[in-house]
């Protein structure tokens, strides 16, 4: 019934389905060994991994892994200096919500492609995922290099960890790892390489959008920060989507 429904994805028959089930659970596991996710945020995270797997394949859970490595290894870059500022990841990683943030748009969007076959869909997801790497690792970065970042709407010199707040390290390391999604992505067919810019600008502009929330309506206390990264992966996938032409 399920490989049915996914005919044009991947995981189109049975034994397929098995091997990302299998795949998911794995990945899952290690996400949860290394602390990345809490309890809840690992079948959050598998649920999305599967659905990534599912349509895309293979490839398209090497871009998960590529996004997963990102922003763990920049979560962990200057932890000590994130303590003192009061902006540092949990310990116990990343919870279901925070996870689905950051993975939704993209698993729809895998789905999506299994379910009809379009392929701008997986530019689509390509783009969310490009998204979270471009804001989780401007954010990491920039709060460890920096100790004053500019306020996006207004300019202004503001402590570092401030929501809406962006500094030129932070930036430059974001979108090295925006390319970095690009590059698995192109490389292993998600999306044709002459689109290889697409995912990247998108996500530049949704990390952007981001940026706009978290300085005035998160501020404000009108949206939380899951809620805030859940629209910018939404921008970035809209974005690609129109240029896309579909």
């Amino acid at each position: 019934m399920l490989n049915s429904l996914l005919s044009y994805g991947w995981a189109s028959s049975p034994q397929r389905l098995v091997v990302a089930g299998a795949v998911t659970i794995g990945f899952a596991m290690l996400a949860r060994a290394l602390r990345g996710v809490d309890r809840s945020g690992m079948f959050a995270g598998g649920a999305a991994c599967f659905l990534l797997f599912a349509g895309a394949g293979p490839s398209g859970f090497a871009i998960l892994a590529a996004l997963f490595l990102l922003t763990w290894i920049s979560t962990r870059f200057g932890y000590r200096r994130k303590q003192d500022l009061g902006v540092a990841e949990r310990r116990d990683g990343r919870n279901a919500w925070q996870v689905l943030a950051n993975l939704a748009v993209a698993a729809l969007g895998s789905l999506a492609f299994a379910v009809s076959g379009n392929h701008v869909w997986l530019l689509v997801a390509t783009s969310a995922l490009a998204e979270a790497a471009i804001d989780t690792v401007a954010s990491e970065v920039g709060q460890t290099r920096c100790r004053t970042a500019w306020l996006v709407t207004t300019w202004k010199q503001v402590p570092a960890g401030t929501d809406g707040g962006i500094t030129p390290s932070g930036t430059v390391a974001g979108t090295i790892a925006g390319v970095v999604i690009a590059i698995v992505a192109a490389g292993g067919g998600v999306i044709p390489r002459t689109q290889f810019w697409i995912p990247v600008t998108a996500g530049f502009v949704g990390m952007l959008m981001d940026s706009v929330l978290g300085a005035t309506l998160q501020r404000r206390g009108k949206m939380n920060n899951e809620t805030v990264n859940f629209v910018g992966t939404l921008a970035a996938a809209a974005m690609a989507y129109a240029i896309s032409g579909a």
